[in-house]
């Protein structure tokens, strides 16, 4: 083995390793804007997080707004609502967890449920946990809350299920009031 054949074999490494780095470089360079694709566009980022003024919501009523394209039922219970739903035994219950992101894995009590102390703010995601559909409110359905008439789920005054297919309780957002009047959905 002479020493021009040692030098011939260190270029060559140097070949396979410039190829080999050129190659993985120029990989990353053409799956980087594949998944990059991926990542949600401007105007969904946007709409993440939404302010809602609430200050026009009286007792007894409800608000419905619209975040990342679904509704959101903003009630403003009165005091039968809350304490119908606070009388509500769990073993009475289909779906025992409270389905709130804002109090994390926590039972399906009216406590749980709602935004205040008081229990007279309950946010939640306006569609039924069967199929989709948005069930109607202002004390339909055999529980005084919600009723979706596709399918017959009833909700309580709470936003839990208690009749019909639907398998979960209304879904809460993750929510947090900024002031008295304020809302923030995301």
């Amino acid at each position: 083995m002479s020493h021009a054949d040692d030098h011939e074999g260190t270029r060559r490494d140097f070949l396979y390793y410039a190829t080999a780095g050129t190659g993985a470089v120029a990989t990353g360079a053409a799956v980087w804007p594949l998944v990059n694709q991926m990542n949600p566009s401007a105007d969904v980022r946007a709409l993440s997080s939404i302010r809602v003024d609430v200050s026009g919501v009286e007792v007894g009523t409800q608000l419905t707004v619209k975040w990342l394209g679904k509704p959101v039922f903003i009630r403003r219970r009165t005091e039968e609502e809350i304490a119908a739903g606070r009388d509500v035994e769990m073993s009475q219950l289909i779906d025992t967890s409270a389905q709130n992101p804002n109090k994390g894995d926590v039972a399906a009590t009216d406590e749980n449920r709602t935004m205040d102390e008081a229990g007279e703010w309950l946010v939640q995601m306006g569609v039924c946990t069967h199929l989709g559909c948005v069930p109607l409110g202002d004390g339909a359905g055999e529980f005084g809350g919600w009723f979706c008439p596709c399918h017959g789920s009833h909700y309580d005054t709470a936003g839990r299920i208690r009749k019909g297919p639907a398998p979960e309780n209304l879904h809460i957002p993750p929510a947090v009031f900024e002031d008295e009047t304020t809302l923030v959905l995301g």
